[in-house]
């Protein structure tokens, strides 16, 4: 996937005090996505602009727009994601 499409689809990250704890505790960082996405497109975006492993995607629709959870697998650390993107 090229680097512009990555970035088309994945909007800015979202960081509140529950997706905070989910960095820790489940290895999963939030993102607010392009609402017509899918979660396929969702996991190659963010394993070919950060470099990690995606595990499982979950999608929800808010006021927000269109969340993605992404879980991470064991090898990649969702903390050290979050300290690159300077959410932590």
């Amino acid at each position: 996937m090229r680097i512009e499409d990555a970035q088309k689809i994945l909007r800015r990250p979202y960081v509140t005090e529950r997706t905070f704890e989910q960095i820790e505790r489940e290895n999963k960082l939030c993102f607010i996505v392009d609402d017509k996405v899918s979660k396929t497109q969702v996991a190659a975006a963010v394993e070919s602009l950060y470099e990690v492993k995606v595990m499982a995607v979950n999608t929800s629709r808010t006021n927000q727009g269109k969340k993605a959870f992404v879980r991470l697998t064991a090898e990649s650390k969702a903390a050290d994601l979050a300290t690159r993107l300077g959410l932590v």
